[in-house]
């Protein structure tokens, strides 16, 4: 059974907050979902390196499952793991902090790069307690 609760659900639910596009690829365009290579660095240092085929539940599996209580339609994205080295594993923790710069993709699904920003509090927090939903 898959457990979607604790950090694993709220790290990539945040308002805001998806490492998704600018753009996405269709179906046709992964021959094997199974055999996608994945990295992501920071500052310039790499520190994830993995491939699709080392999830422990497979893309077939995922849907399978879901599509027992869910009505998946075409477009969803199902946010599932992280290739190995995730800074929480690093001893000590490797946490990112405003002004870090991530570099993040695939030699299939091509690159994005990202800079953090420090949280404010007024601006995503008390819109958010408000319903005052922050333009992005």
């Amino acid at each position: 059974m898959l457990e979607y609760e604790g950090q694993w659900t709220k790290g990539k639910s945040y308002y805001g907050y998806a490492p998704l596009g600018p753009w996405l690829v269709t179906a046709d365009e992964v021959p094997d979902p199974q055999d996608v290579d994945l990295w992501l660095e920071v500052n310039g240092v790499r520190r994830q390196n993995g491939n699709t085929r080392t999830q422990i539940f497979g893309v077939a599996h995922v849907v399978s499952y879901l599509s027992r209580f869910m009505a998946l339609q075409a477009g969803d994205v199902i946010a599932t793991g992280t290739p190995p080295g995730v800074g929480l594993g690093h001893k000590p923790p490797l946490f990112l902090k405003a002004g870090d710069h991530v570099a993040l993709g695939s030699s299939l699904l091509g690159e994005q790069r990202k800079s953090v920003v420090a949280y404010d509090d007024e601006i995503m927090g008390a819109r958010w307690r408000e319903a005052r939903l922050p333009q992005l």
